[in-house]
C-alpha cells in the first residue's frame, strides 16, 4: 500500500511539473515562403525547375507528454512549379488540333490538414530542438496556368484555368526540424524547414498528344517556415 501511495504521489508531482513546463494544448501563426517543383513520371513529359511560393496557416500542438506532441492546424498554400509535354491545342478554332510542346507554368492554390507527430528537446532554458514526421491532405482551391504553346507555324502565349485539369485532392509526406526559442512560459518562437513531398497524381484526365494516354506527376516543396506559439 505504501508503495502504491507513493507512486500515486511520484506520479501527480511528474503531471504537475509537466503542465508547468509544457501547456496540454498550444495554438500558434506561422508563414513560410517555399520553393516548388513539379516530378513528371510520364514519358515525354519534363520538369522545368523550381518556382517560389508560399503559405499561411494555423498550429495547433497537442502534447502526448512533456517532448512528444501531435501537431495539426490548417495551411494555405500557393504552390507553383514548370513543366514541358506534348500537347495538342485548337488553334484559332480550327477543327482538328495541332500538336506541340507545351511550356507550362502551374500556379496552384490549396488548403492542407496536416497531421504530424513532433519531438522535442532542450538544449537549455530557452532553446529547443525539434524534429517532425507526418502525412498532408490538401483540397484543390485554384488552378491556373501560364502556357507557352510551340508549334510548327510559330508560338502561341495564354493564361488558362486548369482546375478541371488538377486532381481535388493532394497528399504528402511532411518531414522536418527546426530550434523554438523561449520567450516566456508557453510563447515561443518557431524556426524550421519542412520537405513536402506529394505521394499522389496531381495530374487528371489524358493527353491526346500523350501516346499512352494517361498522365502522372508529383508536386512537391520546401519551405521555411517562421510562426510563434502562445
Amino acid at each position: 500500500m505504501l508503495k502504491f501511495l507513493s507512486f500515486v504521489m511520484l506520479f501527480n508531482f511528474a503531471v504537475l511539473s509537466l503542465t508547468a513546463q509544457y501547456k496540454p494544448i498550444i495554438f500558434g501563426l506561422k508563414a513560410a515562403p517555399n520553393i516548388g517543383w513539379i516530378k513528371p513520371d510520364t514519358e515525354g513529359y519534363k520538369s522545368e525547375g523550381i518556382e517560389p511560393g508560399f503559405s499561411w496557416g494555423f498550429i495547433a500542438e497537442f502534447y502526448l507528454m512533456e517532448p512528444y506532441a501531435i501537431q495539426t492546424g490548417f495551411n494555405v498554400i500557393y504552390l507553383n512549379g514548370r513543366m514541358e509535354l506534348p500537347y495538342a491545342m485548337d488553334i484559332e478554332n480550327d477543327t482538328i488540333p495541332v500538336t506541340g510542346t507545351l511550356n507550362r507554368k502551374y500556379k496552384t492554390q490549396y488548403i492542407e490538414l496536416p497531421l504530424v507527430f513532433k519531438m522535442k528537446t532542450e538544449l537549455s532554458e530557452k532553446i529547443r530542438l525539434f524534429g517532425k514526421v507526418g502525412l498532408g491532405t490538401g483540397f484543390l482551391l485554384k488552378a491556373k496556368a501560364e502556357d507557352q504553346f510551340t508549334y510548327e507555324d510559330g508560338i502561341k502565349e495564354s493564361k488558362t484555368d486548369i482546375k478541371n485539369e488538377v486532381n481535388p485532392v493532394r497528399s504528402s509526406l511532411i518531414i522536418g526540424g527546426g530550434i523554438e526559442y523561449v520567450f516566456k512560459g508557453s510563447t515561443a518562437l518557431l524556426l524550421d524547414v519542412t520537405f513536402n513531398n506529394g505521394f499522389t497524381n496531381i495530374l487528371k484526365g489524358s493527353n491526346p498528344a500523350n501516346p499512352q494516354g494517361d498522365q502522372k506527376a508529383f508536386s512537391n516543396f520546401v519551405e521555411l517556415n517562421i510562426g510563434i506559439v502562445f
